[in-house]
């Protein structure tokens, strides 16, 4: 079976402390061939380069999450760029807008927002972003940011409306399918992914959040991206092997960093 690829998992959070080895033998036998782990307050990238450092199956990509804002340091466009000199750096962020949890520091989420763009415009490196409860600013900034100058993005585990999907794949941009997707209930997901074009379509855990089934409920974990890739093949009517090959394909054009240091490998 063609190698699939886990695009957003967090391998430092403590549900996977002592066990990263045996999360990816794991997701080895899964078929899960390679793996990034987000960072999602600047203060902790050396904990999480670490862990791509010490596993050749491992990439990482460093940001502030939009929950973070207003309590960690804005980050700096500088700091960003040299972060991503490090050779398994292969993406900025996660960033992006939260409104449901964290409103309140909306103008300050913007501003930050603004700042990973600029990181992804200026290294090449795709963007990713998480979007809650706040579909119509984040159309509205993604737009006006690609008309100011080009970059590259995915929107890390889709589950916002058909409009800032539409506006997404506009741009250019990625939709990654998460567990979510999975879910008995979540229809009207399964219509917006099935409504976009497969060749921007990526797959992902976010683990150790939203398991899909049969693990819903519990840990997730890198090699439960084979759960989501057989509903996803599923709902492109495709085999798995077809459809693994081509989100590896996806991952591998967005993601080039990456698929230029496998190969290298």
């Amino acid at each position: 079976m063609p190698a699939l690829v886990d695009s957003h998992c967090h391998l430092d959070f403590p549900d996977f402390d002592g066990e990263h080895a045996a999360l990816i033998a794991r997701a080895r036998e899964a078929g899960v061939t390679r793996m990034v782990t987000i960072c999602t307050k600047l203060r902790e990238e050396p904990k999480v380069r670490a862990i791509a450092e010490a596993h050749a199956e491992v990439f990482y990509a460093a940001g502030t999450h939009p929950m973070s804002v207003a309590s960690e340091p804005m980050a700096r466009i500088e700091d960003l760029v040299a972060l991503s000199r490090h050779p398994k750096f292969v993406g900025i962020g996660e960033s992006g807008l939260d409104y449901h949890y964290t409103a309140e520091s909306a103008e300050a989420q913007q501003v930050s927002l603004r700042v990973h763009i600029e990181a992804a415009r200026r290294t090449g490196l795709p963007l990713i972003i998480h979007a809650r409860d706040a579909d119509d600013d984040m159309a509205r900034i993604l737009t006006d940011e690609h008309r100011a100058g080009p970059y590259s993005c995915v929107m890390h585990c889709f589950s916002s409306g058909a409009a800032l999907a539409e506006a997404a794949l506009t741009l250019g941009f990625y939709l990654s399918m998460s567990g979510i997707a999975a879910f008995p209930k979540s229809h009207e997901l399964r219509a917006i992914f099935a409504a976009a074009p497969l060749d921007r379509i990526l797959v992902e855990t976010d683990s150790p959040y939203l398991a899909p089934p049969p693990h819903r409920g519990r840990r997730n974990e890198p090699a439960y991206t084979a759960h989501t890739a057989a509903a996803g093949a599923e709902l492109f009517g495709l085999s798995k092997e077809d459809f693994a090959a081509a989100t590896t394909a996806n991952f591998d054009r967005l993601f080039a960093k990456a698929a230029s240091w496998a190969q290298a490998a």
